[in-house]
């Protein structure tokens, strides 16, 4: 079934491959880390209705659009806008999509290895605790044990004080993910995916179940599924919406970039339901992961970015079988930062592939590199150059270090702009006979996408962006 781009780059193996690898895309730390954190800030099940209904209205909707531009431009992220563009009539500067894309993909990848490397880290700390404990004959001893919370929760302060740990884990972190893409589609990123994906799964679910019957599960559930609509506010829904997007990772180069790979066999509108409906399943299970753990030892849901780091840490501290359970927890966290960063690579790799005509794994190294410089930075930003602001004449950035710019500004302005773009694009410029018959919609189903696309989309992803920019718009 393996399909090729214009550059010859031989395409997935299966369907299942590709839906494998997308999923792999859209799961990421996006979904362990940020959606139990937006959950729990926002006021529990009002946040998790609305972030579902955004994903299907909306989130959808743009994977859908993705996933067929990248098809039937049948290149790298660039090279594809161009030439849907140019079978549709319009001009070749829609190109332009692309690049912001896959510069969106290739910054977000600079700092997102830096936070895999803490999950690394941890991932070391915890085995060593489990390790430990095996060989004293106490495999189901709990985390950290010895360690008093304020010893657990001052462990990252530890790790950002100490640039050469950070830049190692870095090191590594890219190391893997420039391996898997400069493999190759059939034997990096899809032998990946099948083996990362199916292991992940069984990690979530285990944990999931252990969190159920050791956690306080029935709290967890009223709090994810009963929702108090006075919880409900702008900005509420700007934080769903914003989540939806991010996510399904939309608008980073890696769909549009995976769907050149696609078979023209394919039927797109189900396979893009698949990828929808798996990841918002595995941001539910995260919950339902997280949340029991935090309620059995009485700690606080809306422990916002330290939660995974942190607040955890301290559970896996005071529950049966911590030590294991916490190792588990960031090799699981590990798989879904891996499976997410390979599509951010992807993106910028290819791109570099059809442009300058090199081979793949010399694309794929030189691209990393720039991108592990440029996290090295993040790293330092920590430390060494905790006093560095980038944007410090803009007030929503005046406060925040190098990682959390890159965050802030990829975030709130180059995503939703490149998704904003693409439901223009898709619902506005592209033509309608191209996209009907890639999109594998008829009828009513495809007016109500093309609806969702050109109409609903443009003005829902506006808002995160005005959202996301009025602070510092109104100097506040």
């Amino acid at each position: 079934m393996a399909g090729a781009t214009a550059s010859g780059e031989q395409g997935w193996s299966s369907r299942t491959a590709f839906i494998l690898a997308a999923v792999g895309a859209a799961v990421g730390l996006g979904n362990i880390w940020r959606f139990p954190t937006l959950a729990g800030e926002n006021g529990g099940g009002a946040f998790v209705l609305v972030y579902i209904a955004f994903v299907v209205l909306l989130g959808l909707p743009l994977v859908l659009s993705e996933i067929l531009l990248g098809r039937t431009g049948g290149s790298d992220a660039i090279g594809s806008m161009r030439n849907v563009a140019e079978q549709s009539g319009r001009s070749k500067r829609w190109g332009a999509l692309g690049a912001l894309q896959i510069t969106a993909g290739f910054l977000i990848l600079s700092f997102y290895s830096v936070v895999a490397g803490w999950v690394i880290n941890y991932v070391f700390i915890s085995g060593g605790d489990f390790f430990g404990a095996l060989f004293a004959g106490d495999p189901f001893s709990v985390a950290f044990n010895g360690e008093t919370q304020d010893q657990i929760t001052g462990r990252m302060g530890d790790l950002f004080a100490d640039p050469m740990r950070l830049i190692i884990l870095h090191v590594l972190f890219m190391a893997a993910t420039v391996g898997i893409v400069a493999s190759g589609v059939h034997d990096g990123i899809e032998k990946a995916a099948k083996w990362l994906m199916p292991a992940f799964f069984v990690l979530l679910i285990i944990i999931t179940i252990y969190g159920a019957f050791t956690g306080n599960f029935a709290e967890a559930v009223a709090f994810m599924f009963t929702p108090d609509f006075s919880k409900i506010t702008p900005i509420v829904l700007n934080e769903a919406l914003g989540q939806a997007l991010f996510s399904l990772s939309l608008a980073a180069g890696g769909l549009l970039t995976y769907g050149a790979y696609v078979s023209k066999d394919v039927n797109l509108a189900p396979t893009a339901g698949l990828i929808a409906l798996a990841d918002t399943s595995v941001a539910i299970l995260a919950g339902l992961m997280i949340f029991p753990i935090v309620f059995a030892v009485g700690l606080d849901p809306a422990g916002g970015p330290a939660l995974i780091f942190q607040t955890l840490p301290v559970a896996f501290n005071v529950m049966p079988g911590g030590a294991l359970v916490g190792m588990v927890f960031f090799i699981l966290i590990f798989f879904a930062a891996l499976t997410s960063s390979i599509s951010l690579l992807e993106g910028p790799t290819a791109w570099t592939m059809d442009r300058f005509g090199w081979g793949r794994k010399k694309a794929a190294l030189i691209v990393g590199m720039v991108a592990w410089l440029i996290g090295v930075a993040c790293a330092l930003g920590y430390n060494m150059w905790s006093d560095v602001r980038l944007l410090g004449f803009w007030n929503i950035f005046a406060e925040t270090d190098i990682l959390d710019t890159l965050d802030g500004f990829t975030g709130k302005i180059m995503l939703p702009l490149g998704a904003l773009f693409v439901a223009i694009f898709v619902g506005w410029r592209a033509d309608a006979n191209v996209v009907k018959a890639q999109s594998g919609l008829s009828g009513g189903m495809f007016i109500l996408w093309r609806f969702l696309v050109a109409w609903a989309a443009p003005v829902a992803v506006s808002l995160v962006l005005i959202f996301g920019l009025l602070p510092g718009l109104l100097g506040e």
